[in-house]
This record gives C-alpha cells, structure tokens and sequence, in this order.
C-alpha cells in the first residue's frame, strides 16, 4: 500500500492555525442511533456513528474565538452540529466507552471524534478556510449572544441566537433577520470535573469522497458538567425557529424534545487586566 498524501494547504492558508483567546460551549445529547447512521450515511458514508450504552452522541456547539494575524486581528463566532462518529475501517480500535468516560477524554485513540453536518459561521475568511482546509460544511450565519465573562455580571449562563446570513459579491457577511435557533444553557451552581479531552478530532469528508482528520488542541483542561440527574433536565433548552432550514430539519430530527446528557465549556483565561483608576491628591491654593 502507497504511503497517504497530506492534504494540500491553499497559497491563502497557512497551518497550524493559531487561537489568540477561545470561548467554547458544548452540549450533548444521547439520542436514538438509527437517526442518527442515517444523517451519518448522507454526509460522511466512510464514518460510523459511535455508541455509548446503546445511544448514539451529537453535540452544538459555540465558538468565539480571536486569531492575531500579521495585519491585525480578527474575531469569529461561529456554531457546529456534530455526531460522534469514527472511521468505520478503524472500527476495531474503538474502545467501549459510557458518555461520561468519553466526555472526559478516556479515549486515548481519538478515533471518536466529530463529524460536522452543519457548520454556521460570522467570518467568511473563516468560512473559505473551513472549507478548503478541513472539508467543513460550513456557510454563513450571526449570532446575539449573552455569554460568561469577568467583564460581565457573575454567572454561568450561555445565551446564543443564530440568524441566518450570506455572502455579497464583494466576500462580505450579509446578516439577515431571520432567526434559526436559540440555544440557552444555565450551568449556574451546577458542579464541573475537569476534562482532558483534547486533542479533538474533526472530519470532513470532501467533494472526491476522501475523509479529512483534522485534530485540535486546547491547552487546558474544559469544564466538563454531568447533566444526566432528573433534576438537571430544565437547564438546557433549545429551540428551532427555521423549521425548514438544513440546520433546523436535522436538529428537529435528532434532538427533539430530549433532555441534555452533558456541557462542556472552555474561556481562555485573561492575559492582563487595567485596574481601576484612583484620584491623586490636589494641592489647596493656600498651600501653592
């Protein structure tokens, strides 16, 4: 057997791609398998849909995320629909596994990892780039968002509306009005365990029908929230606006009505801080 090519990176690109800060939310679902192999079959047919307990896993999840270029900087947000899938020919190396394990990272072969169905994205450099690079199904959206953060009001509350969008002649992002889904997740005093459970890894399959592995690092550990409890079944809730929409049709067919099994969430700690200012004393004309 010949040695496999790398994939080739446009003269546009360069990798690895670097983030500057991240802000990362992810939520799980467990959710009836044949569904599941179905949407699989459609978009990656050289993938199987993973297992866990009888279940099969996917997972929306929210980026924010800034990169330093040499021109100045960029932001992006953007959102991904995922199945946990891993390469239906590296089926034997797959380790038998619950949600909790994996979600913790205990799959050292990082053969399970997330196959993309939808990908919605602000930033069309991000979105070419997602495309060419990674064999990404990604296309344009915005986002509202009311996120955690140490310039904000305490709390572990994730709030993300997705719009849809496009693209004018020109490459520029064309925001439109028309809502796609909302996503609320409220982690407030709610217990996390730390999860070493990256590097992660992506597949795209592209136009030819060969598969992409892309893995990416984070270099700390997420947060990772158990959601399984009875008690834990309100914390998350999402809605779908666009019913017709491939985003909406897939998140309706699979995740409907089915309570959360997990979050995960990562914020890039702050690398400085200005302080607040204080007053200098004045000197009285008396004293001049």
């Amino acid at each position: 057997m010949s040695p496999l090519s790398l994939p080739p990176v446009p003269e546009a690109f360069q990798l690895p791609f670097h983030y500057g800060a991240l802000h990362h939310l992810g939520i799980d679902w467990l959710v009836a398998p044949e569904p599941v192999r179905e949407l699989l079959a459609t978009h990656h047919p050289d993938l199987s849909a993973a297992e866990f307990d009888g279940r099969a896993l996917v997972s929306f999840n929210y980026q924010l995320y800034f990169a330093q270029y040499a021109f100045g900087g960029g932001v992006t947000q953007e959102i991904e629909y995922n199945v946990i899938a891993f390469p239906t020919a590296e089926g034997d190396r797959i380790p038998q596994l619950t949600y909790a394990q994996y979600a913790q990272g205990w799959d050292q072969t990082k053969l399970l990892g997330i196959a993309r169905i939808h990908v919605l994205c602000d930033n069309p450099f991000a979105i070419s780039a997602g495309r060419a690079l990674y064999a990404e199904p990604k296309y344009p959206g915005w986002f509202e968002v009311d996120l955690p953060s140490l310039n904000g009001p305490a709390g572990e509350t994730w709030t993300v509306h997705g719009k849809a969008a496009g693209t004018s002649p020109d490459g520029t992002l064309e925001r439109s009005e028309t809502p796609l889904f909302s996503l609320r997740a409220a982690l407030d005093d709610t217990a996390a365990a730390l999860a070493n459970n990256t590097p992660i890894t992506g597949y795209g399959t592209c136009p030819d029908g060969r598969v992409l592995a892309g893995p990416m690092n984070v270099y700390q550990p997420y947060r990772w929230y158990d959601l399984s409890a009875p008690e834990h079944a309100d914390r998350v809730h999402l809605t779908v606006h666009a019913v017709d929409h491939d985003l909406g049709r897939d998140l309706r067919s699979l995740v409907t009505d089915t309570p959360a099994a997990g979050a995960w969430t990562y914020q890039s700690p702050p690398v400085a801080a200005h302080n607040r200012p204080y007053y200098l004393p004045t000197r009285r004309p008396a004293d001049r």
